[in-house]
């Protein structure tokens, strides 16, 4: 199949012409050269207990009023096709006479290796299901509000997605 017609599972749901100028980057293989002079930056949280501190710094700064975090940490399993780049769970149980609810947030592994802001926005997508459950439109304002120009980011680390996956198509 020619690079030009191949599919964009990440992009799902674009309008065509964003889509027709992502496969003009694939066929010139300029792609990746436009990712990498956007987001430059990798990070150093490399570790379980980084990405905790890391995602607590944020929680604390945007939604104080939210339960604490149990646990958060890096995860291999997460099937990054079918949109679970980072998966936010929550757990009650009755402890003690009183009802406590345990928040776990688990980030693709992928994601010790991305850039810096795709990072970040992973973990203000996951912190924002702490006070919105649905994907609704005051979920993508409080994104909004923790990372200015969420949309574009996550656009963005969508196309870094398909770069990754044309970039491990050719190495085989």
């Amino acid at each position: 199949m020619p690079r030009m017609t191949q599919p964009l599972p990440y992009l799902h749901g674009y309008p065509e012409h964003l889509l027709a100028r992502v496969r003009q980057l694939i066929a010139r293989d300029e792609l990746a050269g436009y990712l990498q002079s956007r987001y430059p930056d990798p990070h150093d949280i490399q570790s379980d207990r980084a990405l905790f501190d890391y995602l607590n710094s944020l929680r604390q700064r945007h939604l104080r009023h939210a339960p604490p975090l149990a646990r958060v940490r890096y995860d291999n399993t997460l099937d990054v096709l079918h949109n679970a780049l980072g998966l936010h769970t929550r757990a009650s149980r009755v402890h003690g006479g009183q009802l406590k609810a345990r928040q776990e947030i688990r980030i693709a592994s992928l994601f010790r290796e991305a850039p810096a802001e795709f990072l970040r926005m992973i973990a203000v997508h996951e912190l924002a299901h702490c006070r919105e459950r649905e994907h609704n439109k005051a979920f993508y304002q409080l994104c909004e509000h923790m990372l200015p120009g969420y949309a574009q980011v996550e656009f963005d680390c969508r196309l870094y997605l398909t770069a990754r996956d044309l970039r491990a198509s050719t190495s085989t």
